[in-house]
């Protein structure tokens, strides 16, 4: 890790991409069904929409990616990069991580969309990553929504702020509400880091976000 530019590591799909509600509209279509009977309150898995009978998760998904362009056509999250332009010019290393490639025979598909998107949206980052072991990438700060994702960063000791969702209200720590929360948390761990303090911007010290 380049230890001379303070690094944030950012998920992409329901931390930067409206991922959720992009899915639904198209789970809405998969299912035959109108999209105000698919809950906007779901955990992680998506069990809420029924989609088991139907072949589950990962058909679904590979359905949304290969036929309906997911990652090229869902919107941002109100916010997301604007904040990240700026914080990119203020000096910070914008380091995205994501795990897209679960789905084999797909890779292609995923990375274009992928990179289309960011393009599309001016969004700025230094490396893009696709990962499961995020932890392994190397950051300062991790930005992220999956429970699964954060429970293992954490236990890897690196900070990390949850970003809300109905996935995660159960999760405690560090976290933000909204981009504008992200703004402020990420220039205040800054600020640890370049005292040689991170270590003390503990995510059990931060239970709500500074909105909150």
């Amino acid at each position: 890790m380049d230890e001379r530019t303070f690094i944030l590591g950012v998920d992409l799909d329901g931390v930067v991409g409206d991922f959720y509600g992009a899915l639904r509209r198209i789970a809405a279509e998969w299912l035959h069904k109108c999209e105000d009977e698919l809950t906007t309150e779901v955990s992680y898995g998506l069990d809420e929409w029924g989609i088991a009978e139907f072949g589950g998760y990962e058909r679904l998904h590979r359905f949304a990616v290969t036929q309906r362009n997911l990652f090229r056509d869902m919107k941002p999250m109100e916010g997301a990069p604007a904040v990240l332009r700026k914080l990119s010019h203020r000096g910070i290393r914008i380091r995205i991580i994501t795990h897209r490639l679960f789905l084999k025979y797909s890779h292609k598909t995923s990375i274009t969309q992928t990179v289309d998107w960011l393009d599309t949206y001016d969004i700025p980052y230094w490396d893009l990553c696709f990962m499961n072991d995020k932890g392994a990438v190397g950051a300062h700060v991790y930005l992220d929504d999956a429970p699964s994702n954060i429970e293992k960063l954490r236990a890897q000791g690196c900070t990390t702020i949850v970003f809300t969702n109905s996935t995660n209200r159960r999760v405690p720590g560090l976290r933000a509400n909204s981009w504008r929360d992200v703004e402020a948390l990420v220039e205040e761990s800054r600020e640890y880091w370049a005292t040689g303090t991170l270590n003390l911007f503990d995510d059990a010290a931060f239970p709500t976000s500074p909105s909150a």
